[in-house]
């Protein structure tokens, strides 16, 4: 039977690993089809790359085994007839051995320093990626036969980066298969980050108001509360967290962003029926409604060409003035507030600030002065303007020209 070298020469010790690897190299190498096995040394060296991680060895360690694989003059790592079966004699088992020197070895390694050197060989040993070889005096030589082939050579054994090779590549589509999956949750995150941030800011700028919601046991009441929450959220994330805290994450995120959504749809959802409601309405008021009998001053005011409006009598006016007095701490803005058209004349030729009048409709003058400071923000009249509009014009006509304003915005 052929012999294997199976302990490190000098103080170093042996250990379990040691004994594990081989081993398994050695039923690798008895099996009757080993010398069919053809590896690519350098695309396995990139599933190593890849597999660094579970096979416990660092990018320094990987840098030397690439250093002893550019020692193996063939591309393919393949064993030779002769080392497959139970073959014959006492001397070791050549396998994939390649004999650099530390010198040589340290200058393919990017001149990388004598101690470090062995240190990372200790760790490729104990990760079972290749089996130290070692002669009697523990020098890396190789002996030839009379006709020039090697007969024995004592180094590193590549054999078990064979005998691995589809472990590693098992190892390298798994490592690959959770990159892919943590990038897809990172992405995710990404996007119901900035869809939160979107609709949250649409809501605050709308003006948007709903019933306090309970997210994790706190009640949020307004936008500012949803937007801490958002905060807090994205806190937790950072590059460490690893794809359970991500997918954790991910999923309170993807609820959150639904609560949010929720509450703009259903806002939608109310001023469409208002809308609908409003065209019903005006629709039906157009075809069966006269606007005079909505308000009898068409008759007597505006309807009628200027000057040919007829006087009133003395009392009558006299007990028009005692009515439109202004009451006491009322202000200049309740006195100026003189109706020069009536409110059917108005919704006539305004109809679009019926939408926004309470319950889509307006039936006194208070819904189209209500309604006119709901559409002044959306047409971005600052308050300041509106309040220097109520002073000068008055509730009525400041709410008039509103409406005008709206109107010709949607012509």
């Amino acid at each position: 039977m052929r012999t294997y070298s199976t302990t490190p020469f000098g103080r170093r010790p042996l250990s379990f690993a040691m004994v594990a690897a081989q081993a398994k190299t050695r039923e690798f190498v008895e099996k009757p089809d080993a010398t069919e096995a053809v590896v690519h040394k350098w695309r396995l060296f990139r599933a190593l790359t890849e597999a660094k991680g579970p096979l416990g060895v660092t990018d320094r360690a990987l840098s030397v085994l690439h250093a002893l694989l550019s020692f193996h003059q063939e591309t393919a790592l393949t064993l030779a007839e002769a080392e497959a079966g139970d073959g014959q004699g006492d001397s070791p088992a050549l396998g994939i051995v390649v004999f650099p020197s530390n010198r040589e070895l340290s200058i393919r390694a990017h001149g990388m320093a004598p101690a470090t050197l062995r240190r990372h060989l200790v760790s490729l040993v104990e990760a079972g990626l290749i089996i130290r070889r070692d002669s009697p005096n523990g020098k890396r030589f190789a002996r030839r036969g009379q006709g020039g082939e090697i007969e024995s050579a004592f180094g590193f054994d590549l054999t078990p980066l064979i005998a691995r090779a589809a472990e590693i590549e098992n190892l390298a589509e798994e490592v690959r298969a959770e990159n892919r999956a943590i990038a897809l949750l990172r992405e995710r995150i990404t996007l119901m980050r900035r869809d939160i941030v979107k609709m949250i800011e649409t809501g605050m700028g709308e003006g948007v108001r709903f019933a306090p919601l309970s997210i994790d046991g706190q009640e949020i009441g307004d936008w500012e509360g949803l937007y801490g929450r958002h905060h807090a959220l994205s806190a937790r994330y950072s590059r460490s967290l690893g794809r359970t805290g991500l997918e954790a994450l991910a999923g309170e995120l993807a609820a959150f962003a639904a609560e949010i959504q929720k509450l703009l749809e259903i806002h939608v959802k109310q001023q469409k029926r208002s809308a609908n409601e409003s065209q019903t309405e005006r629709h039906i008021q157009n075809q069966i409604t006269n606007i005079p009998d909505l308000e009898p001053s068409l008759r007597e005011g505006r309807a009628e060409p200027p000057g040919s409006m007829p006087k009133k009598p003395e009392a009558e006016r006299a007990g028009a003035s005692t009515t439109e007095a202004p009451g006491p701490g009322l202000g200049e803005r309740q006195a100026s507030s003189t109706r020069t058209y009536p409110l059917g004349m108005v919704l006539q030729a305004c109809p679009d600030i019926v939408d926004y009048g309470k319950g889509a409709e307006i039936s006194c003058w208070r819904d189209l002065i209500d309604a006119a400071a709901v559409v002044r923000s959306a047409l971005g009249v600052s308050p300041d303007a509106w309040k220097q509009a109520l002073d000068v014009l008055g509730e009525h006509d400041a709410s008039i020209v509103i409406a005008a304003i709206l109107q010709r915005g949607e012509e």
